[in-house]
């Protein structure tokens, strides 16, 4: 096998996530489905094996609904079984005889694996080893404890703590599966019953497994740690014009005139949209959407909101906030602010309590005080792993 370090894993390795437990010590729904800064803690670890190019996901039966809504498509499902042993064997089964080689067994409550943890697997497989898992060395002392006191002592050297992904030649650890169908504390105990040989790889102190409530804590400051946060800024100006109505922030306000532009001339939507486009450091409208060109002649204003969002998320980005700001002397704006702000988290697909629109004027000084027309600001900010 020619697998080195940073290439593209082989095509012959496929991961298997197991996320059928039903892990409620941490509070409230099966951890694996909470929302961890925004997205699921599932697909967060989905998503760490991007570069895998065949995924199984083993779910609870009572969630495959809600997976195949969520997950449909990028993963391949299987429904678990009653302990975590029986799920994982379901999955080997599933790739059995399909041309996998290797499977990377992976538990869909660490969110937080790095690549180099799975590199590092990947290459000991690919290097001859039948197993492979990562571990981390214990520096703490051991105590023996009972009633609360410490009891004795136990000695920590050749200590690892053991993490995921464990990594193995399928047909190996299939057959160790099989051969113990009670099962196991991890896939290295049965590995080890079966008599393999398990490399120990370079573990991580933040492949944390979320267990407790705490530890979505920890791994919410861990995330933010490594979030790419961008802010951009939008301004706009549209001069008023024959009319009988005005288009602000995709809500048709009637007045008597109207806003004159080379589309609908919504200048709270165009601020909201360069806005995103700056953030992204991709210019503003007029790049993507050429004034010179007929074809956006009369355009509905969404068109360049719906493609700004859609390029922050193609980029890996999610949207974290957007503020938009009218100013003009009238029409007024506070009646339609609501739907404003639903019509534009709608238009970017985002939660309306992340919108925000509002008004002022200019105390009756400069173009919009003389109601000669509207300017508008607007701010986004865009979130995504650095």
């Amino acid at each position: 096998m020619t697998y080195r370090s940073g290439m593209d894993v082989p095509s012959t390795f496929a991961a298997l996530i197991t996320a059928a437990g039903r892990g409620t010590r941490a509070g409230g729904e099966p951890k694996q489905w909470r929302d961890l800064a925004g997205r699921s803690v599932l697909a967060r670890s989905i998503d760490a094996f991007a570069d895998v190019s065949r995924i199984v996901v083993v779910i609870h039966p009572d969630d495959m609904a809600r997976a195949v809504a969520e997950l449909g498509g990028r993963v391949t499902l299987v429904a678990g079984g009653d302990t975590r042993s029986a799920s994982v064997r379901a999955g080997l089964q599933l790739l059995e005889g399909s041309g996998i080689t290797h499977v990377l067994i992976h538990d869909g409550a660490r969110p937080l694996v790095s690549p180099a943890v799975t590199r590092g697997v990947v290459q000991a497989l690919a290097d001859g080893a039948v197993a492979a898992a990562p571990g981390l060395a214990v520096t703490d002392a051991l105590w023996r404890g009972e009633n609360g006191r410490v009891a004795g002592t136990a000695a920590r050297e050749g200590l690892y703590r053991a993490q995921t992904p464990q990594g193995f030649a399928l047909d190996a650890i299939l057959a160790a599966h099989r051969a113990c169908p009670d099962g196991a504390a991890d896939d290295v105990e049965l590995a080890r019953r079966a008599g393999l040989e398990v490399t120990i790889t370079p573990g991580d102190e933040d492949n944390l497994k979320l267990t407790w409530p705490g530890d979505f804590v920890r791994a919410e400051r861990m995330l933010g740690a490594r979030m790419d946060i961008r802010l951009g800024n939008g301004f706009d100006v549209h001069a008023f014009g024959p009319g009988d109505h005005v288009w602000l922030c995709g809500v048709r306000v009637p007045h008597e005139a109207g806003l004159v532009g080379h589309s609908d001339a919504d200048v709270g939507m165009h601020a909201l949209t360069d806005a995103i486009y700056g953030a992204l450091a991709q210019g503003d409208i007029g790049r993507h959407f050429p004034p010179s060109d007929p074809q956006w002649k009369g355009a509905a204003s969404d068109i360049f909101l719906r493609h700004a969002a859609e390029l922050a998320r193609t980029q890996g980005f999610r949207i974290g906030n957007a503020d938009v700001t009218l100013i003009c002397e009238r029409p007024k704006v506070g009646p339609h602010a609501d739907a404003m702000q639903a019509r534009l988290a709608d238009i970017m697909g985002v939660d309306p309590a992340r919108v925000s629109v509002k008004a002022t004027t200019s105390e009756r000084l400069g173009f919009t005080g003389r109601g000669e027309g509207i300017a508008a600001i607007a701010t986004a900010t865009l979130i995504g792993n650095a």
